[in-house]
């Protein structure tokens, strides 16, 4: 006789009931699986920001991105993208009203020239509103640099 069933008269009879317990254990085996893994499907892009003292200021709506990696690339919002690109993007979403604020965040070892050509570059799309993002200066190092007065440095005449 299977299981589940029971002899009666000549007539099998089968359990309806199912049995929830391996299903269970499968659905948590798998719940954990995603768990760990689930961290590791993100993928940035590894950008060196340089340091500044200033806050992060509070956002209404998620800011367009623009990255310009160690290596001169240009990504908006983490997809490679060239010069011209960037620029006909740009002009259509501020068309479409999705880029009202762009934040610009370049290595510290990139060329001034570089983030200089996309800086234009965002100009030119017609958006005024660009934030350079960086990373939070480390308070024990700070000093009040902008307190300093002329008579506090040494001041020389330029060499020509």
């Amino acid at each position: 006789m299977g299981m589940g069933a029971a002899p009666q008269k000549g007539k099998r009879h089968y359990m309806a009931d199912i049995n929830v317990t391996p299903l269970v254990d499968v659905m948590l085996v798998l719940l954990i699986i995603f768990m760990v893994t689930a961290p590791m499907m993100t993928k940035g892009l590894d950008v060196k920001l340089p340091n500044a003292s200033a806050k992060p200021l509070p956002q209404k709506k998620e800011p367009v991105e623009v990255t310009l990696n160690a290596e001169g690339k240009v990504f908006l919002n983490k997809i490679p993208v060239d010069e011209d690109t960037l620029k006909q993007r740009l002009a259509d979403m501020k068309n479409e009203g999705s880029a009202e604020q762009v934040f610009l965040r370049a290595d510290r070892s990139v060329a001034y020239g570089l983030v200089a050509n996309v800086v234009a570059a965002v100009r030119e799309a017609g958006i005024e509103n660009l934030g350079l993002v960086t990373e939070p200066d480390d308070s024990s190092k700070t000093t009040n640099k902008a307190t300093k007065t002329r008579d506090d440095k040494k001041v020389g005449k330029p060499n020509r």
